[in-house]
């Protein structure tokens, strides 16, 4: 590969870093298979010290999607059971706001050399991975967590032990809105010695 070569395929890097921003809506257009498994090699790309693979994806998609959704809604009862049938339905129309809902999960396994922050650290940039190759496809992603990250009947429902984190609920999809860019502002928390 020439350098002409590798400045342009650099270039392209950066400009989906510097591009990518959070897809607020998404349209009905389902993900194929090919391009849900494209985004998930680059996913298991992620730096990993010790190469653990920390991580795990749950792939939500069409009718699947009833699990997560069942799931917060049984949450969010439990949390408030005073919650309406409007507010629970809502809820449950969280895990329905795209068309493809990878569900990014650690399992941080014990290692003498590499602890247990250094793998969800792993798993978050897996997550970077996993959303540029999205972007780079034309599709569009927004990070979830929320207090269903950490619920016990929804990690039941998703098949996962209480020790596993769910580090993110990824929404991916063809944006049909998007939040603005953040401004690239590092100046002031950067120190330079």
């Amino acid at each position: 590969m020439g350098h002409s070569e590798t400045v342009g395929s650099s270039d392209r890097v950066i400009e989906a870093i510097v591009s990518r921003s959070s897809t607020k809506k998404f349209s009905d257009e389902a993900v194929s298979r090919g391009d849900i498994e494209t985004m998930l090699t680059a996913a298991v790309r992620a730096p990993d010290h010790g190469m653990l693979a920390p991580w795990r994806f749950i792939v939500l998609q069409g009718d699947s999607r009833a699990i997560l959704g069942s799931a917060m809604r049984a949450a969010l009862q439990s949390r408030m059971p005073e919650a309406d049938a409007e507010a629970l339905d809502r809820e449950a129309s969280k895990a329905w706001r795209s068309p493809l809902l990878v569900v990014v999960v650690a399992e941080p396994k014990s290692h003498p050399k590499v602890p247990e922050v250094e793998q969800l650290v792993a798993v978050g940039a897996a997550i970077q991975n996993l959303w540029l190759a999205a972007h780079s496809m034309g599709y569009g992603a927004a990070w979830k967590t929320g207090s269903h990250a950490y619920d016990a009947g929804v990690k039941s429902a998703l098949g996962l032990r209480a020790e596993d984190h769910v580090v993110g609920f990824l929404h991916v999809g063809r944006p049909t809105s998007k939040a603005p860019i953040r401004p690239a502002e590092f100046a002031a928390r950067t120190t330079w010695l």
